[in-house]
């Protein structure tokens, strides 16, 4: 059967902050100068922001540049943060650091603490009344190629497939999407920018992309203990100086507090299990009063981009472009990225706008966005913390001086630092670690993960393919498990693989439960042998987050 199309002037994947102030900044361009062209957004999750989920404090430069008046329009940038609070994390104790000592970059004054999802649908509905097509539920599976090898848009998924492959009565063909121009905005690891990057070379020259897996709670705590607009941050205990990791603990109005911790995912000790040290750092003796008497309303865990500057790739190739995660704008010493994400989107509109006011037909690469790019305060903020996270491949501690170093001087060390490796690449042998002996969850403070990944509303329909895909069934059991005693049962924070047996240990298999699957992407980063591969399953299933 052959698939139906719908033709646009832009086609963008991914309704994220990125995606969305893409298509706000073309409809704007539009209505400032008499033009029409159509502008699509596709959207994975069930509705926009289904799948947002970030901490966050979010700087507003872009917003403001984009929505001057978003205090009047409704944005839900409701509590400014007030107070930074920084902390050296022991096993049994903390040390304040004073605030006189720490660079601007981690200072909050003029920001806001935000549920990040509850943005993006704003945003969304901006974008809605500026006449740009929203469809969510609906996942990019596959880009669309001209005859010469440019893009020429994206197909979403087939509904309707059942796990043996055939179609059901519910069978609906996939629909092609064309576009002269197609924005990837699809966040950190998308499945498509992964097969751009490769057919374009988009690395060619420039150092691996390193990430973090963030995970998160949302809590409703006792009023009494309720500080609005705090924010505090952490580092040290429970990683090891090897391992680098940090939390974050913010105080929205309310009574909410969002709670999480990043665990970078270059760690190498492969019994290290980043859900279970989210769980021991909640349970410090400093962290725990916060929520004690508390309840835990809503939880999500996301892979971000962590390698900055060094890490940012070619961003056009003939038909489209990279913006905001997909290309890995986060700045790590600041943990934002959305200021970033935001202003790209915004960059590759104007220069997207221009090429077609010109007449162009699509099959170029918009280098002007590139420029853009280069001569914008994106590229200068990312520049001038280039050394922090590659310095963290010396030590925890020693990351965090580099970091504070380079803070105080602007980004003007004489030298930049490399990443060597991929997160993948790092991961040590079972034989030379030994097991960590994490603690039972209490039920109050701490949880298993299937209490958690019920809270995160995620759901599948489970009468489809598996979207975790192996490229080889014997490796999971004759590499991963026999030489790193199987870690996507621990790196994974869904409860996604397991390893099965026989009672006396024999036959063992590895089991996916892809409905658990909170599109995080850390399996498809993590696994040491690059065996698993992320694909989007249908449309409009995963994780719900609300307020995240």
């Amino acid at each position: 059967m052959e698939r139906e199309s719908m033709e646009y002037d832009v086609v963008i994947v991914g309704g994220g902050p990125a995606g969305l102030a893409a298509a706000i900044r073309l409809k704007q361009l539009c209505a400032e100068n008499d033009a029409d062209f159509s502008v699509c957004v596709l959207e994975k999750g069930s509705e926009i922001g289904a799948h947002i989920l970030s901490g966050a404090v979010i700087e507003p430069r872009a917003l403001n540049e984009l929505i001057p008046d978003w205090k009047e329009k409704g944005a839900p940038l409701n509590t400014p943060c007030t107070k930074d609070k920084f902390m050296l994390l022991t096993e049994k104790r903390s040390f304040s650091i004073p605030g006189f000592i720490l660079p601007p970059v981690l200072h909050n004054k003029g920001n806001y603490i935000v549920s990040l999802g509850n943005v993006t649908r704003w945003l969304g509905e901006q974008a809605e009344e500026l006449g740009v097509e929203i469809y969510a539920g609906f996942a990019a599976a596959e880009i669309v190629y001209h005859d010469d090898g440019s893009v020429k848009g994206v197909a979403t998924g087939d509904m309707g497939i059942g796990k043996d492959g055939q179609e059901k009565p519910s069978y609906e063909r996939g629909i092609e999407l064309h576009a002269k121009y197609t924005f990837f905005a699809e966040g950190a690891r998308g499945s498509l920018t992964k097969e751009l990057t490769k057919k374009f070379g988009l690395r060619d020259g420039i150092g691996p992309q390193k990430y973090g897996l963030g995970i998160k709670e949302l809590w409703e705590i006792d009023p009494a203990k309720h500080k609005e607009g705090f924010v505090q941050h952490t580092f040290g205990w429970p990683m090891d100086n090897k391992s680098y990791g940090g939390s974050f603990l913010y105080h929205l109005e309310n009574n909410m507090v969002s709670v999480g911790f990043v665990t970078g995912l270059d760690y190498k000790n492969p019994y290290l299990s980043p859900f279970e040290e989210f769980q021991r750092y909640k349970a410090h003796p400093a962290i725990r009063p916060t929520f004690e008497g508390g309840k835990r309303i809503s939880y999500g865990a996301r892979a971000l981009t962590a390698g900055g500057f060094q890490s940012v790739p070619h961003l056009v190739f003939p038909g489209g472009l990279l913006i905001g995660c997909a290309a890995g704008f986060m700045n790590l010493p600041k943990i934002k990225g959305s200021h970033n994400a935001m202003k790209t989107g915004m960059m590759a509109a104007e220069s997207a706008f221009a090429a077609l006011q010109g007449g162009s037909e699509g099959k170029d690469a918009l280098t002007s966005y590139t420029t853009a790019y280069e001569n914008s305060w994106v590229y200068k903020d990312l520049k001038a913390v280039r050394n922090a996270k590659p310095a963290f491949a010396w030590g925890l501690l020693q990351g965090v001086m580099m970091s504070g170093i380079e803070g105080w001087l602007f980004g003007k060390l004489p030298f930049t630092l490399k990443h060597k490796k991929a997160d993948h690449e790092g991961l040590g042998k079972a034989a030379d670690y030994k097991p960590i002996d994490y603690p039972k969850p209490d039920g109050e403070v701490t949880f298993d993960r299937l209490s958690s990944v019920f809270i995160s509303n995620t759901n599948h329909e489970e009468d489809q393919p598996a979207h975790l895909k192996l490229l080889d069934d014997a490796v999971p059991i004759t590499i991963n498990l026999a030489e790193y005693d199987a870690p996507e049962q621990r790196y994974c924070p869904a409860g996604v693989y397991e390893i099965i047996a026989e009672q006396d240990g024999s036959n063992p298999q590895l089991q996916i439960n892809a409905q658990n699957c909170v599109h995080c992407k850390t399996c498809d980063i993590k696994d040491p042998t690059q065996n698993i591969n992320w694909v989007v399953p249908e449309g409009g299933g995963g994780p719900n987050y609300p307020n995240m």
